[in-house]
């Protein structure tokens, strides 16, 4: 295993957008860290991973993105273990059924915590090592955080989202790490379990995603690719 290879740690990286990121930098013999909350689904994925890539590149942390002691673990332990860390990538997220109106309150601090809290924690516990990678942040937000829908909360974390990425790049691009906000619009992912509909019409699928995504990390150094927002034909908002 190469010393000098990239390290990513992407946060809700066992599924969806986040395990097909994972998959495409294993693919170009980068080393990769994920979290997740579920160990059986970080099994899986790590289980999966070994058809494209050496164990030993591949570190799996359980753990809850909106719990700062799991974010500052999963960081630790993978610059212990590899050394360095050049990326750090906000995916975990998710959406609750409902709206202002007549969506499930008890549901809704877990969901606000996730979406905005976590990318925050991940930044502050990954910063010490970016700074002396150079490396970069992607913050994974949504077209929800960029347009209004009628008692969107779930939008409001992603407009959340969207402010936290330009805030970050003020604060670190004197210190030559580059910022993205990749903005989907409807993804083929397990996201919608949680929503409770999958929307009609065309798709994008998480590999279309994770393509867009790893494109931004692969920049040239003095490159800083700030926001993608990447919908599927067809999709009017």
């Amino acid at each position: 295993m190469s010393t000098a290879s990239p390290v990513t740690l992407i946060t809700g990286g066992s599924s969806g957008i986040g395990a097909a990121a994972a998959r495409s930098l294993l693919e170009r013999g980068h080393r990769v860290a994920v979290t997740g909350r579920s160990e059986e689904r970080l099994a899986r994925f790590a289980a999966e991973a070994k058809e494209i890539a050496e164990p030993e590149r591949l570190l799996t942390f359980a753990g809850d993105a909106a719990e700062n002691g799991d974010v500052e673990a999963a960081v630790d332990g993978t610059v212990e273990a590899f050394g360095r860390l050049d990326h750090a990538v906000a995916n975990a997220g998710f959406a609750t059924p409902g709206t202002l109106a007549d969506g499930d309150p008890d549901r809704w601090r877990e969901m606000v915590l996730t979406n905005v809290l976590g990318p925050a924690l991940l930044v502050r516990a990954a910063l010490p090592a970016l700074r002396e990678s150079r490396g970069r942040i992607v913050l994974v937000g949504s077209v929800a955080g960029m347009i209004h829908t009628p008692g969107n909360l779930y939008g409001a974390t992603k407009w959340a989202v969207t402010g936290l990425a330009e805030n970050i790049r003020l604060l670190v691009t004197g210190e030559d790490i580059g910022v993205t906000l990749v903005a989907p619009g409807r993804v083929e992912t397990p996201f919608w379990e949680h929503s409770g509909r999958v929307p009609e019409g065309n798709l994008l699928t998480a590999d279309q995603l994770a393509d867009a995504l790893v494109w931004s990390l692969t920049q040239p150094p003095n490159v800083d690719v700030n926001t993608l927002t990447i919908r599927p034909i067809g999709q009017p908002v």
